[in-house]
């Protein structure tokens, strides 16, 4: 990949991840676990619900701070390394986009089939609050633009790593 290519789809990915940082530190600081539990018509099965959803989200935003600082750096350098910025793509790609479609706690899950008929693709295992749908969906758009950007580093960037290290 030409390395000017390389630059624009790194400075894309890092403000496409502050978005996503500035979006969850926001909504993070300002529910509970209480909040979103009252919320619902029954708050015993909906507490363990909400307690992976607020934890997946957690995950998320801390995988997604450490990728967005990984970039910044990345492109603050006074010369490119190329090297260093694909690296970092694929840190994108394995530990945020990933982490969004595949939560450890199962809160939601994605069907793909859905994209192409213009609804969501994202399937909510409980009824949410809808702020929490909002968010969800809105980052699920952000997630799809990185995926789709940065599918060359699921599986062609590990190949051509490995077969640089066994010359």
């Amino acid at each position: 990949m030409p390395e000017t290519q390389l630059k624009e789809i790194c400075e894309e990915s890092y403000n496409r991840l502050k978005k996503v940082c500035m979006e969850l530190e926001k909504f993070l600081n300002t529910t509970t676990l209480n909040a979103l539990v009252q919320t619902s018509s029954d708050p015993e099965q909906y507490e363990p619900y909400y307690r992976d959803y607020l934890s997946d989200f957690r995950h998320l935003l801390v995988n997604c701070e450490n990728a967005y600082e990984k970039l910044g750096i990345c492109l603050r350098r006074a010369r490119f390394n190329k090297e260093f910025a694909e690296e970092a793509l694929y840190t994108v790609y394995h530990t945020c986009v990933n982490m969004f479609f595949y939560p450890k706690g199962e809160v939601y899950e994605e069907d793909g089939r859905n994209s192409y008929t213009g609804r969501d693709a994202i399937i909510f295992h409980k009824e949410v609050t809808p702020s929490l749908k909002v968010l969800t969906l809105g980052l699920s758009k952000v997630f799809e633009y990185l995926r789709d950007e940065l599918q060359y580093y699921e599986t062609d960037y590990v190949t051509m790593k490995r077969m640089s290290a066994a010359r």
